[in-house]
């Protein structure tokens, strides 16, 4: 089969690899219809380097059709329409049944210290075969894959995959109360779809934060008030803008979106790039140890919000080594939540937004629909933020 594999720093080729079969009784094989191309997926590509390893398979977005199944998975058939959470989790452990897959106790990636693994991410969390392919092999399927209905374009549904949970647990863990305001930094695809989901959940104001025009120009017209980065000099003047629409105070919650590529401190940056070009024994070991953010992001998140506010961070974060601003998060009360999404835990609250009145606007939020065998070109145009491209989704 086809599929997309890292082969360095920046390097990503569709290259012909051997076909997925059952390895054990509880295993599907999926033929992939679709596949979403991820911010995520640009850590690989830039920053995260230093834990793969060339010839890995990448993606963790897919959707297809049930081709087999284990005789352990009563719940699945040939034919089944499925989409893929990103994480690999049982279903059956005290973890899942807390609705933290993420932290399942039967999958877990114990010799790195890491929770449950994740399709095409990284030897840290198992470097298992991702999506981004035109089949794939699908552990602990009688819990993690997600049955959807025939009819519908694959756009309707995919994005259960991870963005539609991702923003959902982002906007549960901000704690928005009925009416209030929430900020959302970074207006990519978590970001944006956080803003709308923020919206039907109930806030009253919702401010969106970025420097990318077709994006802020997507979350202004579904009704966010939008703020341009370039406008401001300096970050503090952009938290006086909010506050002035808030009474002073801030909003009651803010959304890291953005994660460890925020724009801001160039040591940072010089440190992931080192790393990124050692040697990967040297390299992870500096990663792991002594591994730094750029935080402009979360910064801006702990100043912007008010006294007693939440911060939730969906953003993806990998430092080992970072400073934080312990005093301010003390005195201001912030209260601090983040992590993976837990997909399954969400999946049953969203599928009722999936109707044909597409409240979600899931249906045109693609921007861009390639052919896999452009993988490489997809992932340029992406990194680059060029022609507009929002949310890729790659056709197998």
């Amino acid at each position: 089969m086809k599929a997309v594999t890292w082969q360095g720093k920046r390097d990503v080729r569709v290259e012909e690899v051997p076909d997925p079969k059952i390895q054990e009784p509880t295993d599907a094989i999926i033929r992939v219809t679709s596949a979403g191309l991820c911010g995520s997926d640009l850590h690989l590509y830039e920053v995260l380097t230093p834990f793969m390893t060339p010839g890995d398979i990448l993606g963790h977005e897919p959707m297809g059709i049930v081709e087999e199944v284990g005789a352990e998975v009563p719940g699945l058939k040939p034919g089944d329409r499925v989409v893929v959470p990103f994480q690999i989790a049982c279903g059956h452990c005290f973890m899942c049944g807390t609705g933290l897959p993420t932290q399942c106790e039967t999958t877990q990636v114990t010799g790195e210290g890491m929770g449950a693994p994740l399709f095409g991410y990284t030897r840290l969390y198992g470097a298992v075969p991702g999506g981004q392919a035109e089949y794939l092999r699908v552990p602990q399927a009688q819990y993690g894959p997600i049955k959807v209905p025939d009819g519908p374009p694959d756009d309707r549904f995919v994005y259960l995959s991870d963005v539609l949970p991702t923003a959902w647990q982002a906007v549960a863990y901000a704690d928005v109360p009925q009416g209030g305001s929430i900020a959302v930094l970074g207006l990519g695809p978590i970001g944006d779809m956080a803003c709308r989901v923020a919206r039907i959940k109930g806030a009253g104001r919702v401010f969106g934060v970025d420097l990318v025009p077709e994006r802020l120009r997507r979350a202004r017209e579904r009704g966010v008030e939008t703020y341009d980065l370039r406008s401001f000099d300096n970050e503090k003047e952009l938290v006086a803008a909010i506050r002035d629409e808030t009474g002073g105070r801030g909003p009651d919650a803010v959304i890291d979106a953005v994660g460890t590529e925020a724009h801001g401190s160039a040591a940072a940056r010089l440190v992931q790039q080192g790393a990124a070009i050692l040697p990967r024994a040297i390299g992870g070991r500096l990663a792991e140890r002594f591994s730094v953010d750029r935080l402009a992001a979360l910064y801006t998140a702990i100043e912007l919000v008010r006294r007693g506010g939440t911060i939730s961070l969906s953003g993806v974060y990998g430092g080992m080594a970072d400073p934080m601003p312990m005093l301010t998060l003390f005195d201001k009360q912030i209260q601090l939540r983040m992590g993976q999404a837990n997909v399954r835990r969400w999946s049953d609250d969203i599928l009722p937004y999936l109707t044909e009145e597409d409240p979600l606007g899931v249906d045109d939020f693609a921007t861009h629909r390639v052919p896999l065998a452009d993988a490489p070109h997809a992932y340029e145009m992406f990194q680059k933020k060029r022609d507009g491209a929002v949310k890729v989704l790659l056709k197998p």
